[in-house]
């Protein structure tokens, strides 16, 4: 398994919007930029990813699972290459992890979420997927 984190602005769509999409999942458009969308395409069905609300909040908020692969992004403009992927919420982080605690932990100083602060869909390690659930009070 794999792990990533994806970041949304919380009144495009929020992490409640996230939870009442249920078991059905919903696709994560809006994707323009190509390094993120090549993240996008290197998901596989059963990956986690952190919900991570942007602009507004700046924190992990959740945990989703991808529940569909890549496919085209009914958003995108004919002919343009983006593509989704799927994802269900899993479960809400007790404790939401902000991008400042994030910043003040040493052992996380090069996490993607730093390191390209700009991207929205990035790579997580097994070793700061844990240590960012232990610090939100996740087992």
């Amino acid at each position: 398994m794999a792990y990533w984190l994806m970041k949304s602005e919380p009144d495009a769509w929020s992490w409640d919007q996230q939870v009442k999409a249920a078991s059905k999942g919903a696709e994560w458009t809006g994707v323009r930029n190509h390094t993120a969308k090549l993240n996008l395409m290197k998901m596989k069905k059963g990956d986690r990813a952190f919900f991570y609300h942007s602009n507004v909040g700046k924190e992990i908020v959740g945990v989703v699972e991808i529940i569909r692969e890549h496919h085209p992004d009914p958003t995108a403009e004919k002919g343009e290459p983006w593509v989704v992927v799927d994802v269900k919420a899993v479960e809400p982080v007790p404790q939401p992890v902000t991008l400042d605690a994030i910043k003040k932990e040493p052992k996380l100083k090069d996490m993607a979420l730093l390191k390209q602060s700009r991207l929205s869909v990035g790579p997580v390690t097994a070793d700061e997927w844990k240590l960012i659930c232990k610090m939100g009070g996740m087992k």
